[in-house]
């Protein structure tokens, strides 16, 4: 059985004349945490947008667990979970709360195991003590730990987080990382991040995908790319101005 979870075959996405992806194709395998990086402008918004299924590409297909996005679009995302930007929540609710609503978006939970599933997913993410706190207590580390509960609710095997440590302090970092870490290793997951916190990636990421200009220039090993004690910002930098 293939540990691939997701294909990006040839992807462009084009407005206008303007490119803003170019004949862009890689793989992602189970049981990875990825590191997605580039400079402002340089399209990785709009490629996330694209496996998320929010914008279509002008040309190419995108492949998740073998389902095609556009085709078969229902059960291509069920294996994806995902947090775009912060995620948002009604502070008035607690963790638990929010979680049983939106529980009952995924008709794949049964209403007879849906409690147990979200004290499971509480759990997971360290806040099991916290559930029936309102999220207005919620430290801002929490709600990205309530936000990755939310991404877990449909059971998915690839999760696309997008800046997920911005405006952490170093101990909710920690406390993130360390979650990433558990559920790749227990459960393998795959995790696509993309970040500007550079150093956060070298310690977190397996390999890496790194975008300029639309196009993929770099993917492979974290260690490939940072060698002797290198920082990966410096790196980074290297390959932008070569």
């Amino acid at each position: 059985m293939s540990n691939i979870i997701l294909e990006v075959n040839a992807v462009t996405k084009k407005i206008g004349k303007r490119n803003l992806i170019t004949e862009t194709t890689f793989s992602l395998e189970k049981g990875k945490i990825y590191g997605f990086i580039g400079p402002n402008g340089a399209g990785k918004t709009t490629l996330m947008r694209m496996m998320t299924g929010l914008i279509r590409p002008t040309s190419g297909n995108i492949l998740i667990d073998t389902f095609d996005l556009q085709a078969n679009r229902e059960k291509a995302l069920s294996k994806v979970g995902a947090i775009i930007e912060s995620p948002v929540f009604f502070e008035y609710m607690t963790g638990r709360q929010v979680l049983r609503n939106l529980s009952r978006l995924h008709p794949t939970i049964a209403s007879s195991e849906r409690e147990m599933h979200i004290e499971q997913l509480l759990k997971t993410v360290d806040l099991h003590t916290r559930g029936d706190d309102r999220v207005r207590t919620y430290s801002l580390g929490m709600k990205q730990r309530l936000g990755i509960a939310q991404s877990l609710l449909g059971n998915p095997e690839l999760l696309l987080l997008d800046e997920p440590s911005n405006g952490l302090d170093p101990m909710g970092m920690r406390e993130l990382r360390d979650i990433i870490f558990r559920l790749r290793d227990t459960a393998n997951y795959a995790f696509f991040i993309s970040s500007h916190l550079l150093d956060e990636l070298q310690q977190m990421c397996d390999e890496l995908v790194i975008i300029r200009n639309g196009a993929i220039v770099w993917k492979g090993p974290t260690h490939q790319l940072v060698q002797d004690g290198q920082r990966l910002e410096d790196a980074f930098m290297e390959l932008m101005l070569s």
